[in-house]
């Protein structure tokens, strides 16, 4: 079944749920015990469509990633003899292949491509290919990196923020100009080291038939990106990013609810809140229990506020625009936020230089395995927490 398939098939479901919740509410609105678990059977079958629609299009986008061109058209006479391979800065394919023979020969076979790539500290810069599948990985996988502004750092990276600007006045002819200061403020963008570690046997690592570039840089890449969205929605800025939801550097709260109980004119109140320029490009980030709870409400007209995807690559909608659902953005809970609604361009993500691999044979070889280590240096902040509006819980929920 393809996505497009996929799509009606939950278009129609969710039109059933809708058709079901409006004939068996009750006279005091909501539905029986065993009305409710039948909602919640159709609901359920909403949510895993999205999911699987979630996954092809990710699947797509990452088969047409990978079917372009990896090297360009011979253009010229092949010369005559083998020419030593031409030094460079960076990996080439020559460098992913001598990267997997030193790996499976005990690095006893390092030629001067690889040699090039030794960092100070014993590890090796991950080959080009690698880095790009690896960035492609981070991509599909984190929301963030999909809606931030990206930022390559060399050092600490200062943001100028304009604190106060000039404003005009009104002089009669002849009058005295009216001067204003134009104030600006500053934000630090520093590097957190983020590293993730597997061990492999020895019995995968030469067995030729094993893609183990494959594996390592897919699983290396999975597990950066749920470290990286988890920090760049949650984290407090000490040793990591510092997230959307962040009490004191991220995002404004613009509306606490009473208690947990969330209604169609709190997410009206969380829009309007956002200034008109950044709603040009604003979307929603929420949990997906926070999700299930809006699906269920309406507008003034009678209408659902969430409305499906039935186009391929479009994205589902909440009161027009785009919803994006992360495990790690906070659940619907006392006290805690409850969505964001803004324009993440300006959450800054800054990569210092490349992501490295290390390889740690000695530490495990009494157990027949090889240990591999990723590590990047990375750090995320919201350089204009105006430009995202929070939602968040009351402390307890009201009493009836």
């Amino acid at each position: 079944m393809n996505v497009q398939d996929l799509i009606a098939k939950r278009a129609r479901a969710w039109e059933a749920a809708k058709a079901f919740l409006e004939a068996h509410r009750g006279e005091n609105g909501v539905l029986s015990a065993a009305d409710g678990e039948t909602y919640d059977r159709m609901e359920k079958e909403i949510t895993d469509l999205t999911k699987e629609i979630d996954r092809l299009n990710r699947q797509a986008a990452i088969e047409a990633q990978l079917s372009q061109p990896t090297s360009s058209p011979l253009s010229n006479m092949p010369s005559a003899g083998s020419e030593k391979p031409k030094k460079q800065g960076r990996a080439s394919d020559q460098y992913a292949k001598d990267m997997l023979t030193a790996m499976r020969t005990n690095f006893h076979q390092v030629s001067d491509i690889l040699q090039e790539g030794v960092d100070a500290d014993g590890g090796y810069l991950v080959p080009e290919e690698w880095d790009n599948r690896l960035i492609d990985v981070l991509n599909e996988e984190n929301i963030m990196r999909g809606l931030a502004t990206h930022i390559t750092t060399s050092g600490e990276h200062k943001i100028n923020i304009a604190g106060a600007k000039p404003t005009a006045a009104w002089i009669e002819e002849g009058g005295a100009l009216q001067f204003t200061d134009a104030k600006f403020g500053q934000k630090i963008m520093d590097a957190h080291k983020l590293h993730v570690a597997v061990k492999v046997t020895e019995e995968l690592l030469y067995d030729s038939m094993f893609d183990l570039a494959s594996y390592i840089t897919t699983q290396f890449g999975i597990a950066i990106a749920n470290a990286e969205e988890d920090a760049f929605l949650n984290g407090d800025g000490k040793g990591k990013p510092t997230g959307l939801f962040d009490e004191t550097n991220g995002g404004t709260v613009a509306k606490t609810l009473t208690g947990t109980k969330l209604g169609t004119d709190d997410v009206l109140d969380l829009v309007y809140a956002l200034k008109r320029p950044y709603r040009k490009k604003a979307s929603f980030i929420m949990n997906d229990q926070t999700l299930a709870t809006l699906r269920k409400l309406k507008d003034n007209n009678g209408a659902y506020i969430w409305q499906p995807s039935y186009q391929a690559g479009e994205p589902d909608r909440l009161l027009g625009y785009a919803v994006h659902t992360s495990a790690f953005a906070p659940e619907l809970a006392a006290g805690k936020p409850v969505m964001a609604f803004g324009d993440y361009s300006y959450y800054n993500i800054g990569d210092r230089g490349s992501r490295s691999m290390q390889e740690l044979r000695e530490l495990f070889a009494g157990n027949g395995m090889i240990g591999y280590v990723a590590k990047e240096r990375v750090d995320g902040l919201l350089v204009l927490p105006e430009a995202v509006q929070i939602m968040k819980a009351g402390g307890t929920d009201a009493k009836p």
